[in-house]
């Protein structure tokens, strides 16, 4: 989004640039109900949404968080393969200096077989993700944590 610009008795102010969030899926999943659920979600917690829809090949995401230097990255899965994909994600995204630091989450099935064992979720975190949302948890983790962004805290790398 870009500045916009108000009159204010005579004078010109801007508004400082809102970062968006990317929500988007993996290569291989082709759901889009989730996304649109996501959109919904983030938008109503007063964050630019940029959705990148479904099929998202691994490219295009390094490539728009680059452009786009958003606030977070919201990845989603419904198709189960969420920890395999995300795994092989994270690691491309850190990879990148500019992308070390970017916020990024998964959420939604991860995993095949049901719930992730408290293994994977660990191993997904030292991978390189700010937070993991299993489908099992509802909204309201997510919520609580994007609160922070919107409230202005940073996270710290170690």
């Amino acid at each position: 989004m870009t500045e916009e610009l108000h009159a204010y008795a005579g004078g010109v102010v801007t508004e400082p640039h809102r970062r968006p969030v990317i929500v988007s899926s993996m290569a291989s999943d082709s759901h889009t109900w989730n996304l649109v659920f996501l959109e919904l979600l983030v938008g109503e917690l007063g964050f630019d949404v940029v959705n990148l829809g479904a099929c998202v090949p691994d490219e295009l995401l390094e490539s728009e968080c680059l452009s786009r230097r958003p606030a977070m990255l919201v990845l989603s899965s419904v198709n189960g393969h969420g920890y395999q994909d995300g795994l092989r994600v994270i690691q491309r995204l850190r990879a990148i200096p500019e992308l070390r630091a970017l916020t990024v989450v998964i959420g939604g099935k991860l995993g095949v077989g049901g719930a992730l064992t408290e293994d994977e979720t660990a191993e997904l975190l030292l991978a390189g993700f700010d937070a993991v949302f299993d489908d099992q948890q509802g909204a309201a983790s997510f919520r609580r944590f994007a609160a922070t962004l919107s409230a202005g805290v940073t996270q710290v790398e170690a």
